[in-house]
């Protein structure tokens, strides 16, 4: 779907008809766009349109260049954040000349949320430029609040690892929950800085084309305000990162330790019923001179013995906190 904006007064107006591409255009949208408005496009502006596949290459020489005067840097953004597990998807920012053109195969909310600002006049769009930025600031907006959400997940996540209530079942599955829920948020805040890292290097070459095309130095401030706000979420996603890690390891030493009481019951056990076993197996040899078999005491005696070397073992273990 292809969607055009021109300068309306301090707002944009909307057209979606591609023959409508004026000196007023200054945004063109392309939403899982076809081969025909690749095309339509690519004629109107003189640009070459990146396709799927040439946006998910990982190499920075294709993700920002400079073709035919026009400056083409793809952004990893995360989207859909208030699933439980964000999705995430390739955008592409082109400035030729004054105009912006952006290439997406998903929807992420920063996108309407900018147009909302706009509406209202609290977003400048007097330039695509001006857009871009308006655009990362959305982006950059809804990874902090991912970023808040994940942190409030990591304050009740901790109490489930710390916190010893309940029995050893309910334990064992509490500690289970742990471990996965410590699995998926660090998954997300790993993605999540995948993406913070690839818009800091889209701001930072945008920046430098800016500086080279003798950009408004508004923008560069905006620019570089976007570089503050994306090293701070780093800085905060790597503390709840080393927070994970001590979750992580915390929650397999509660889980070790759970086994080992587990292993140290069995050894008690084997260890208290040994002797008896012992005695038993001594009274249950086939000799004909054993004189204990003839003795009136002797089966009381021998139930004794057997009952006093359990108790012994087990009054130690308890003494030495064994138990």
């Amino acid at each position: 779907m292809l969607t055009l904006y021109d300068v309306a007064g301090n707002g944009l107006a909307t057209s979606k008809d591609v023959n409508a591409i004026t000196a007023a255009t200054i945004w063109i949208d392309l939403l899982n766009p076809t081969p025909e408005e690749d095309a339509a496009v690519e004629q109107a502006l003189g640009i070459s349109v990146p396709t799927r596949a040439e946006m998910r290459e990982i190499e920075a020489s294709n993700r920002l260049y400079i073709e035919n005067a026009a400056v083409y840097m793809t952004a990893y953004v995360i989207y859909a954040i208030e699933q439980a597990v964000p999705a995430a998807s390739s955008i592409t920012f082109i400035i030729a000349d004054n105009r912006l053109v952006t290439v997406r195969y998903a929807e992420p909310k920063a996108f309407p949320i900018f147009l909302a600002r706009a509406e209202k006049g609290h977003a400048p769009c007097a330039s695509g430029p001006d857009i871009m930025v308006g655009l990362i600031e959305s982006l950059i907006h809804r990874q902090a609040d991912l970023i808040e959400r994940i942190q409030d997940d990591v304050d009740r996540l901790a109490p489930s690892v710390f916190v010893i209530k309940g029995g050893q079942q309910t334990r064992g599955r509490r500690l289970d929950v742990a471990l996965r829920t410590i699995g998926k948020e660090g998954d997300i805040i790993a993605r999540v800085q995948e993406s913070a890292f690839s818009i800091d290097r889209v701001l930072a070459f945008f920046a430098s084309a800016m500086r080279e095309r003798g950009g408004d130095s508004k923008i560069s401030k905006r620019i570089k305000s976007a570089q503050r706000d994306i090293s701070s979420l780093l800085d905060n996603m790597r503390f709840l990162s080393t927070r994970l890690e001590f979750l992580l390891e915390a929650t397999l030493g509660m889980i070790n330790i759970e086994q080992n009481q587990i292993i140290k019951l069995f050894s008690v056990a084997a260890v208290v019923f040994l002797p008896p076993t012992l005695i038993a197996s001594i009274y249950g040899m086939n000799f004909k001179h054993m004189p204990e078999l003839d003795w009136p005491w002797g089966y009381p005696l021998a139930i004794g013995l057997m009952v006093l070397a359990a108790v012994l073992p087990y009054v130690y273990f308890r003494r030495k906190g064994w138990l």
